[in-house]
């Protein structure tokens, strides 16, 4: 059965390191799969949030 270089490659990888696996899904719940949002959380952050100014670094006395 023909392999290409790049999967000889990768299952050489993996069984040169078998935690490899593990370690990219550790690594993508992290980076990647977050929580559900709460729609009604999130709706009152929205409004009780106060409006930046337009000159943020500018107080008038």
């Amino acid at each position: 059965m023909y392999q290409s270089d790049i999967t000889q490659f990768i299952n050489k990888l993996k069984e040169q390191k078998p935690s490899l696996e593990d370690e990219q899904r550790k690594g993508r719940a992290l980076l990647w799969d977050k929580q559900p949002i709460d729609l009604d959380e999130r709706s009152k952050l929205k409004t009780s949030r106060v409006e930046q100014t337009s000159y943020v670094y500018y107080q008038n006395f």
